[in-house]
């Protein structure tokens, strides 16, 4: 292949202009980044355009790695240490040649490190980067999965497969590729799984055993999804390397156990939360993977935008006092909701005090308290505690009875902002709620500031996303126009999603600012007063928002209709 720079390929072709060109290389020089990078990243070009300069002057070939399947047998044939250092993937290959799929077709390096590894004439096809990365991510963690599998049936004696933690500070850590070659297979197999699960961004890993394996299954954008079977002579081995990682104790198999890890994954620090529990064909593990990306907990990053936005700062620029209640089901990102209000409101010159269980997230400047009900720090004793400890802000990770929410609503109306979380389908319910478990009508109207409702909704795949006009029916369960004219989307399916034709998830919202007149209803117990005083009020249900993010092409109506029902 001719020695062509991509800078000058693209202006040839009329792509980018020489002055464009001549401002991305200054721009290269400060960051060191290549020029694709450059370009891409200050939106002077697009990836598709540069794919489609280089099959056009370069006559190489596009390759969808997300459509195609790639024989494990190519793990082999390139180490896994380059193909990562590159992002390249082995294709396919023959006695002489080898089909290497790349980002960047101009990287002769990498070609010339690949060529000498496997001694074979390297044939570029190019391929979007992020394909190419999770395609050698899934390639050398199916392999590295398989090959601990066979290594422990072969060695199955002693307790050799039941090795010791590697610490790193007080951090266990995913051994890199030259160590991991020379672990343990027993260690080499979870590291895979806890990999993959890092990989995939699943919330959650599920060990169950059966009467003739181990099925393992892991929680993606909220949906759960068989990944492997690991043979069930393996299973003591597995369950005991990860309870002996989580500090459980591995003597004791018929009772339920909880443990923790702290462990680095991909240059990452994650923490692990282990549950146990005894099943007929013996224990069953699950596995929380919580992230320190403090990035998520931002915003933009739980999927605020427009009025929610506008109303969600309003609620926390304009009160000193008062509850704020964030409401959902079990898994509808609640936490990641409070966690972005402490995120905000936090400074030097406030005492934000936190109290949870578990503590997820590691925030700077703010007191965080772990509850331990086995040494009786319940919420409400904490509370207690917390009350005399001079806060501006407290957080209460959950109202779970009467006594915390009490005291919390009390704290709030003696001077302090109170965040917290309650589990209720939407915004309404949780008056009800409160009222249920024996708090006041007046400690309810006068404490609460707002309540924030939401749900998680899984995105559309951006890799298979297709355009149609949707029906009547899907227009009604919206409440659109059925006049108006309308375009919507939905995911194929592919490699990338599962073939489910989702990928990641983003919350949907619906936030009620307390006003006189719904104060007054709440106080009088009257529900129609309460749907009075609500209809004449800025809420706008959550339904809205799902409607929105249909039209917008973020999310199906069938989607909404999974989490949210026919509201």
């Amino acid at each position: 292949m001719k020695y062509t720079r991509l800078g000058d390929l693209l202006v040839g072709n009329g792509t980018i202009t020489q002055e464009q060109l001549q401002e991305a290389l200054q721009m290269q020089k400060k960051n060191g980044k290549r020029l694709g990078d450059v370009l891409r990243e200050n939106h002077i070009i697009t990836e598709s355009q540069v794919i489609e300069a280089l099959m056009t002057q370069l006559g190489l070939e596009f390759i969808d790695l997300n459509a195609q399947s790639i024989s494990s047998e190519m793990s082999q044939i390139l180490p896994k240490g380059i193909a990562k250092k590159y992002n390249v993937l082995p294709v396919k290959a023959n006695r002489t040649e080898l089909y290497l799929a790349m980002a960047d077709p101009l990287n002769f390096s990498a070609i010339e490190e690949v060529s000498a590894a496997t001694r074979k004439q390297v044939i570029p096809m190019i391929a979007t980067a992020s394909a190419v990365e999770r395609a050698v991510q899934n390639l050398y963690s199916n392999q590295g999965t398989m090959k601990a599998i066979e290594d422990m049936r072969k060695d199955l004696v002693g307790d050799q497969n039941i090795p010791t933690p590697i610490f790193v500070g007080d951090n266990l850590q995913i051994a890199s590729d030259d160590d991991d070659e020379n672990s343990a297979p027993t260690i080499r197999l979870v590291n895979s799984i806890i990999d993959r699960a890092y990989t995939e961004n699943a919330s959650d890993i599920h060990l169950e055993p059966t009467s003739s394996k181990i099925v393992i299954r892991m929680r993606i954008d909220g949906v759960l999804r068989k990944i492997i079977d690991v043979p069930r002579q393996l299973q003591m081995s597995v369950i005991s390397r990860i309870k002996i990682m989580a500090q459980m104790d591995i003597a004791k198999k018929n009772i339920p156990q909880d443990g923790r890890i702290n462990i680095s994954v991909q240059n990452q620090k994650i923490d692990l939360r282990v549950s146990s529990i005894p099943t007929i064909f013996g224990e069953k593990i699950v596995i929380r993977l919580l992230r320190r990306d403090t990035n998520i907990i931002s915003i933009d990053g739980i999927g605020l935008q427009g009025e929610n936005k506008n109303l969600f700062l309003r609620l926390l620029d304009n009160h000193k006092e008062g509850v704020l209640l964030v409401v959902g089901p079990t898994g509808s990102g609640k936490t990641s909701t409070m966690y972005t209000m402490i995120n905000y409101k936090k400074s030097e010159e406030v005492n934000l005090i936190s109290l949870e269980d578990p503590v997820e997230y590691h925030i700077d400047g703010v007191c965080q308290v772990q509850i331990n009900e086995k040494v009786d720090l319940t919420f409400a004793n904490a509370l207690r505690a917390v009350l005399r400890q001079d806060p501006d802000i407290i957080a209460v990770g959950e109202i779970r009875d009467g006594e915390t929410a009490e005291i919390a609503m009390r704290a709030a109306m003696t001077g302090h902002m109170v965040l917290t979380t309650i589990h209720t389908n939407d915004a309404l319910s949780s008056i009800d709620r409160l009222l249920d478990i024996g708090v006041e009508p007046y400690l309810i109207s006068g404490a609460v500031q707002g309540i924030i409702s939401q749900r998680l909704v899984r995105k559309i795949c951006p890799n298979c996303k297709k355009s149609y006009t949707p029906s009547q029916e899907e227009l009604e369960l919206l409440g659109l126009p059925l006049d108006g004219q309308y375009t919507f989307y939905h995911g194929k399916g592919c490699s990338d999603c599962f073939q489910t034709g989702y990928r990641g998830r983003t919350a949907v919202f619906e936030i009620l600012t307390m006003t006189p007149e719904i104060r007054r209803a709440i106080h009088s117990r009257s529900l129609a007063l309460m749907e009075e005083a609500v209809s004449k009020s800025t809420f706008h249900p959550i339904m809205e928002n799902c409607a929105d993010l249909v039209k917008n092409g973020v999310t199906t109506v069938e989607e909404i209709l999974r989490v949210v029902g026919r509201e």
